[in-house]
């Protein structure tokens, strides 16, 4: 009762063993890894310049646009011929004419107006202030501002405690800031800038003029350096991706080509021990067997004559296997030399010519051309003879045998030999290179795989399409001579 079961578990274990052995993936595990990795840096990139741009960008505007205003206050001082008044930042907040009595308020007034003018007419300025050393706003572009005092602000902190410009860049505005009160609120970006004003000596910041812009000149040139950094960063990571990934795509190939040829070539050595000592100690009982044959059939005119030309006929078809497998494990190591591709077709076809005339099968061979390929005479012929009589055989009374030579370039050249016999279903087409597979009967297989084996070596190639009904096309592709 227990052995069904336990034989089911084995089997089960069996199949989880083999799922579990699954080959590693090469290129699939390299396209996922090295996309994340290749994506991961790509965004970090395209993030680190484009926050440099943006940063850059606002820093070079502030820059600007503290010069700016330094040089226009600079410039209004040196209009105005008032004593004791060395700075624009003396004249800023009005609640120190009281500290003037000896200078004309409407002086001080016109002077003040002067430069808040400019000011208020500077080029994407959205809402400007200058605060009083005590935080509060003495002047604004909104006039609800005025008099307001200030003591959150941390950029305004930092301008006052450094005395240098500070900046900052903003997408939305900043509802809990209450100098962020905009008459006409920004579209996209606007830039934020503190410019301290000091006295004469340069020691204490007397006013501090804070400057809300959107330049959109500099904002449509940022947007077009984020847009071509995102795009030089996708298509370089993409290049870098797909290089790599055909590198590692042909690497795969390469390895999946040599451990398939690997596992040939262990194949071929195992049958080929084996088949060896198989096919040599064949041979002394097979030609035993024919020549008892032989003599008996000297002495025996009767009844049995006929099945001891079987024997022979049979001893015979095995002697031609042993040799078949033998010279198909044999090494190929033999070097190339110029051959006569035409002249060896004509040789094999006059080897076929009696089963050809027997069968009335029609040739069609007319050659317009006598390439000289690199292979070997005997090797050549072999290639041949297979291929023409795996042909004739696929084929029935009356059927039509075609050769042709095909010129693809330079350096190659094609016989294409084609049959209407019965042809291949799709099974067998794939098959129809392995060793010891065969369609026709008594055969031994290994006809296609010397013929495949021996083009590899000299650098050819053969292929094979066939229809089932229709017929067969074997294609052969020699290197022609330099």
């Amino acid at each position: 009762m227990n052995m069904p079961t336990q034989t089911l578990q084995s089997e089960q274990g069996d199949v989880r063993l083999s799922a579990r052995k699954q080959p590693f993936n090469l290129l699939r595990w390299f396209s996922l890894i090295s996309l994340a990795v290749i994506g991961t840096v790509a965004v970090a990139l395209g993030a680190v310049s484009t926050r440099f741009v943006i940063t850059e960008s606002v820093q070079r505007d502030a820059l600007l646009t503290s010069q700016f205003i330094q040089a226009i206050a600079s410039a209004e001082v040196r209009h105005v011929s008032i004593p004791h008044v060395r700075t624009m930042g003396e004249l800023l907040d009005p609640r120190q004419d009281r500290n003037f009595p000896d200078v004309d308020p409407l002086a001080r007034a016109a002077a003040r107006g002067e430069f808040l003018d400019h000011i208020e007419h500077l080029p994407d300025v959205i809402l400007a202030n200058i605060y009083a050393p005590d935080r509060t706003v003495i002047w604004s572009t909104n006039p609800a501002l005025m008099g307001t005092a200030i003591h959150s602000d941390e950029d305004l902190e930092e301008a006052f405690k450094s005395r240098i410009p500070v900046s900052a860049s903003y997408h939305d505005v900043d509802k809990s800031r209450m100098e962020q009160k905009f008459v006409t609120p920004p579209e996209y970006i606007f830039i934020e800038n503190y410019i301290p004003l000091f006295d004469a000596d340069g020691d204490k910041v007397t006013a501090m003029v804070e400057i809300y812009k959107e330049p959109r000149d500099l904002i449509d040139r940022m947007e077009r350096g984020l847009l071509l950094i995102w795009l030089a960063t996708a298509l370089g990571g993409g290049l870098i991706y797909l290089g790599l990934y055909w590198i590692v795509r042909r690497a795969a190939i390469l390895l999946a080509a040599q451990q398939k040829q690997l596992i040939t070539n262990e194949t071929f050595v195992a049958l080929g021990e084996m088949s060896s000592a198989v096919a040599h100690s064949l041979r002394n009982p097979l030609a035993t067997i024919r020549s008892s044959a032989e003599l008996a059939l000297e002495f025996d005119a009767g009844a049995a004559r006929k099945n001891i030309n079987d024997i022979i006929g049979q001893v015979d078809r095995m002697s031609k296997w042993v040799r078949e497998l033998l010279q198909s494990l044999r090494p190929l190591n033999d070097e190339a030399e110029p051959v006569n591709l035409v002249a060896a077709l004509h040789d094999s076809l006059m080897a076929f010519e009696q089963q050809i005339a027997k069968a009335s099968i029609q040739v069609e061979f007319a050659p317009a051309t006598t390439p000289m390929v690199l292979s070997q005479q005997v090797q050549l012929s072999q290639i041949l003879n297979s291929v023409l009589s795996n042909a004739l055989e696929a084929m029935d009374k009356g059927g039509t045998l075609s050769i042709r030579l095909e010129s693809t370039d330079d350096q190659t050249v094609s016989v294409v030999v084609s049959d209407n016999g019965k042809g291949m279903t799709a099974e067998q087409r794939k098959m129809a290179f392995r060793p010891f597979f065969t369609t026709k009967q008594g055969g031994l297989g290994v006809g296609l795989v010397l013929v495949k084996r021996i083009m590899e070596r000299f650098g050819g190639a053969v292929t094979l399409e066939s229809r089932e009904g229709e017929g067969t096309c074997v294609r052969l592709t020699f290197k022609l001579t330099p």
